[in-house]
């Protein structure tokens, strides 16, 4: 009997969601976390050779893919490196993974939809992107797939962390500088913690572990978002009124906050009005209750101020 550790690779350590993963997936096994400029082992997904060998050369169990390009508006421009990077990359970890029998988790997004209508989309439903971000973000989910029977791919939304730059933090610093805000207020979702997004990505992980031939069934795409819904404008407003009661010294300059229309920020990128998704099907598959989002984003803010 193989009684080695599980060995984990994880790619994009560096970013909010990776970061949030070398804590949460440590207790599964040997955790080997890599970015685009780590040194001796590739982690750059503009090299796609250098990605194939380190797969072959670390053998892991799992391989979990935090990297993407998410720059939404700077996508437009460079479509072919977001292309490389969002979904030739995560189809080259999928075809080294399946060579070894391993398990892939990647993350995707609601970009994959076109935003329409007011219903929390179904992981069924039809997807149609409006922008070269969530394009690149389908094709790697349809790459995945066809490569590697053995994947969890994780779509959210909003997604934040107390570490590097956030809408929360944004607003309280534009709170502080100016008299007034306008924020829009006809794109819907929810905020959702990298903390989260983690964590449930290890509980997840474990079950899949645990199931030995049953794991294929369980293998797909599921919607990954905290509970409850929002508007960015009602987000912003809840974030000010939090950030006075758990710092009452802080100096919020803005005593107009305005809602507004996407169309009042035009972006190189057309952005989806409805972010909505539904969490039903993981919460049922991995027997999980997922948190309101307001929670996350208190705790967060418990955390920065």
């Amino acid at each position: 009997m193989n009684t080695r550790p599980m060995k984990i690779l994880l790619f994009g350590k560096g970013g909010q969601v990776g970061w949030e993963l070398q804590r949460s997936l440590a207790p599964l096994g040997e955790l080997i976390a890599l970015d685009h400029d780590s040194t001796g082992l590739c982690g750059d997904f503009a090299n796609l050779a250098g990605l194939a060998e380190t797969v072959r050369a670390v053998r892991p169990d799992i391989i979990v893919n935090a990297a993407a390009h998410t720059a939404v508006d700077k996508a437009e421009s460079e479509p072919e490196l977001v292309n490389t990077l969002n979904a030739l990359a995560p189809q080259v970890l999928a075809v080294e993974a399946a060579k070894l029998g391993a398990w892939l988790v990647h993350y995707s997004t609601d970009y994959v939809f076109d935003g329409s209508g007011d219903t929390p989309w179904l992981e069924t439903d039809t997807p149609a992107p409006l922008s070269v971000y969530g394009a690149t973000k389908l094709l790697g989910e349809v790459l995945i797939a066809q490569a590697n029977p053995r994947h969890l791919i994780f779509r959210t939304s909003w997604v934040y962390a107390a570490r590097g730059g956030n809408f929360a933090k944004t607003m309280l610093r534009l709170a502080q500088e100016r008299d007034k805000l306008t924020v829009i207020n006809d794109q819907i979702g929810a905020p959702t913690g990298a903390d989260l997004l983690a964590d449930v990505t290890a509980h997840a992980l474990r079950q899949v572990l645990q199931q030995d031939e049953l794991t294929e069934t369980t293998a797909g795409i599921y919607h990954l978002v905290a509970s409850g819904e929002t508007s960015w404008f009602v987000y912003a407003k809840h974030v000010l009124a939090q950030a006075q009661l758990l710092q009452p010294a802080i100096q919020i300059k803005a005593t107009q906050v305005d809602p507004v229309p996407t169309s009042a920020f035009p972006t190189p990128a057309k952005r989806p009005h409805n972010s909505r998704l539904n969490t039903s099907k993981l919460q049922r598959t991995f027997g999980l209750s997922l948190p309101p989002w307001q929670a996350g984003v208190n705790r967060m803010l418990a955390e920065i101020l």
